[in-house]
């Protein structure tokens, strides 16, 4: 789960880590009151939406009057922002960040993350901030410092202090970052997080090391831990479909292809994908029921999975094993009779009451096409959509 900018600076401030004075508006005249409260002749109207890349898609307004706060505001509620990290979706602003113009020295690149390889969490500090990280690893590759937390001893302030002496920093920067970097870790830790990223990490006008911008995302497997942070879901800034799978505990990812899988296990969804690409087609999506569906839960799957104009044929992967196939069977047909289905769905059960399983979709009348196994069925599928 992602969290909008002004929400991950809250919990930045909560941690003691340093930010620019931000208010948030919903309304035109909201923003020009927060730029009144925050005093100055400057401010930056940010549109706050779930993606990177907002400046270049004219998320970002430098303005130097009060009416140019109210113009821009104007223009940016209710725009629609897609950047290369929306996943092609084109994101509704619905509230904007008002700050008062920062001075800029120098901008620094900051993240933390979940470090797969390392199996722990890593820091990633970069000179040169402000631009995409990947590109400076691509060109200057010497510009960017990891720091690997050892799980069981933490985050030393020695290693804090050796990436900032590395970046040239001065004695009393230096400091600054060892306590924002210390702060940062307690507070990924502390609240099971799956990312933070400040960019840019800046050095003000008072030579001071300020969170221009934060952004955090969380494991949603911990949410049930943290109910505060999970009552600042955005549903708005999350593909329907997602999300809608979200209440109904399925786990579903919208893929650009046009054959809808429906599989219980996340190895055999993942399996199934494969095969799939392997005969030569495309997966619309990756879609969990989980082992505990019910025939309502497996109705709800095929819904979402219709929700997709972009599917063109269905295959259906059970094994038997916690869920029966008789249940399974049962939810396809009641999603074909509730929402009526037109693309061909392609099914095949293996497992517990797979004989009655079939026996009930055979009974039905409904145009179900039979498969042997998982070769055959992608077969199938494929076949359909050719």
């Amino acid at each position: 789960m992602n969290f909008h900018e002004y929400q991950a600076k809250e919990i930045f401030a909560s941690y003691g880590i340093p930010i620019p004075a931000g208010i948030v508006a919903r309304s035109v005249d909201e923003a020009v009151a927060a730029a009144e409260k925050l005093g100055g002749d400057a401010w930056v109207v940010k549109a706050q939406v779930h993606a990177g890349g907002r400046g270049k898609a004219g998320g970002v307004k430098f303005s130097t009057s009060l009416d140019a706060v109210k113009e821009n505001t104007k223009n940016m509620l209710g725009m629609t922002i897609e950047t290369y990290q929306t996943g092609g979706m084109a994101l509704p602003v619905n509230e904007v960040l008002i700050t008062a113009a920062a001075d800029i020295k120098q901008e620094i690149y900051l993240s933390v993350l979940v470090d797969r390889a390392n199996k722990c969490i890593s820091f990633v500090v970069c000179a040169e901030g402000g631009m995409d990280i990947e590109e400076v690893a691509k060109t200057t590759p010497e510009l960017i410092h990891t720091v690997i937390v050892e799980n069981n001893e933490g985050l030393y302030p020695y290693e804090c202090r050796k990436v900032g002496f590395q970046m040239g920093l001065t004695s009393k920067q230096t400091r600054q970052l060892t306590g924002i970097m210390l702060a940062l870790h307690k507070m990924f830790v502390e609240n099971d997080l799956a990312l933070v990223e400040v960019n840019p990490l800046i050095i003000d006008g008072n030579d001071d090391i300020v969170a221009l911008d934060a952004k955090i995302a969380i494991d949603d497997n911990a949410l049930f831990r943290h109910k505060n942070l999970a009552a600042l879901r955005d549903k708005t800034q999350e593909d329907p479909a997602e999300a809608e799978a979200h209440e109904h505990e399925l786990n579903y990812i919208k893929l650009d292809g046009n054959i809808a899988c429906m599989v219980n296990g996340a190895g055999l969804a993942m399996a199934t994908m494969d095969v799939i690409k392997l005969k030569g087609g495309d997966p619309a999506n990756f879609l969990d029921v989980g082992g505990g569906a019910t025939a309502a839960r497996v109705a709800t799957a095929f819904k979402i999975i219709l929700s997709d104009k972009n599917v063109k044929s269905i295959l259906v992967n059970i094994f038997g094993g916690i869920v029966r196939c008789d249940l399974i069977a049962q939810g396809i047909i009641d999603a074909i009779k509730e929402v009526g289905v037109e693309q061909p769905i392609i099914v095949r059960l293996e497992g517990t009451n797979v004989e009655k399983g079939k026996a009930l979709i055979e009974q039905s009348g409904l145009a179900v096409i039979a498969a042997d196994d998982l070769d055959d069925a992608a077969n199938k599928a494929v076949a359909a959509v050719a």
